[in-house]
This record gives structure tokens, C-alpha cells and sequence, in this order.
């Protein structure tokens, strides 16, 4: 099982974008038993509260839910229970390093990383700009699934 955690700084646009989108990818490759995925937040502030409107809009322009998702913070435990801790920008990575204390097993990534882009996803908290977001989201999860599925030899129908 491939264990995806990301992350972003109140859990209410990005990474529960990134979290459904990758789900939604996983589901149409014939891959879901083969995958965990999550997303988290830096910081306590969203706590408890669903994904932001426009996040939810714009994924559901794409036929992607995200019914159900409700913000949660990032937990000591989650360094151990995943593979790949998935930040959105570079303020997440620190944050992420600074709550468990460094990244040991080099596990913390940007998602742009997987796109051969040295970017951060675009913050459509400040800017509302929802597609440049959807975008990078897109560009990322597809980009890490291809990835996944090289490096971990995976095929439709089972890994190898």
C-alpha cells in the first residue's frame, strides 16, 4: 500500500483538492486498493470545517466530490503512517520539518516536485484564482501517479 499524505496550511482548499483529485486518478486507473490518501493542515484554524466553497465548486466542475472532508492538523504519528508527505508550498515543508523535527526518511516533497517544476501550488486563499489552482493540483497528481506507477512497478490489475 502506497500512503499519501498532503498538506497545506488550513486543510480547506489545496490539499483536500490534491487529496480528491488523486483519489478520483487512483479510482479510473483501477488502482484504489492499492492506495491510502489524505490531506492535512500546518495550522489549527480550519479545524473541523469542510472544504472551502470555490475548492468544492471547482472540483465538482471536474465531477469530483469531496463530500465528507472535514480539515484536520497534521499529527505526530502521520510522519510514521505515510510514505509521501505532499506539501503544497515551501512555508508547508518548513512547517512540516519544524513539526516532526526533520525528515529523516526524505519523505517531505513539494507536489510540482513530480512535474518537474520547482513550484508551489498557486494559494487561491489570497489570490481566488481557482483554475490556476486546479491547474497546478491537476499537473501535480497526474504527474506523481506516473510517477508512482514507475518506480513502483504498479500495473492496472496489481503490483509487481
Amino acid at each position: 500500500m502506497i500512503r499519501i499524505l498532503f498538506v497545506c496550511h488550513g486543510n480547506i482548499c489545496r490539499s483536500p483538492m490534491a487529496e480528491a483529485v488523486l483519489k478520483d486518478m487512483v479510482k479510473k486507473a483501477g488502482l484504489e486498493e492499492f492506495f491510502r490518501i489524505e490531506s492535512a493542515a500546518t495550522s489549527s484554524e480550519e479545524i473541523g470545517n469542510p472544504v472551502y466553497p470555490p475548492a468544492r465548486r471547482k472540483l465538482a466542475e471536474h465531477g469530483i466530490s469531496c463530500d465528507g472532508k472535514r480539515a484536520r492538523r497534521l499529527r505526530q504519528s502521520d510522519y510514521r503512517d505515510f510514505d509521501w508527505l505532499i506539501g503544497m508550498d515551501r512555508a508547508n515543508l518548513r512547517n512540516m520539518q519544524w513539526i516532526w523535527h526533520g525528515d529523516p526518511d526524505h519523505k517531505i516533497r513539494l507536489l510540482l516536485d513530480f512535474a518537474g517544476r520547482s513550484a508551489e501550488v498557486a494559494d487561491p486563499w489570497y489570490t481566488g484564482d481557482f483554475d490556476a489552482t486546479w491547474n497546478d493540483v491537476e499537473e501535480g497528481c497526474r504527474s506523481l501517479l506516473e510517477w508512482l506507477i514507475r518506480t513502483q512497478r504498479m500495473k492496472k490489475n496489481g503490483m509487481t
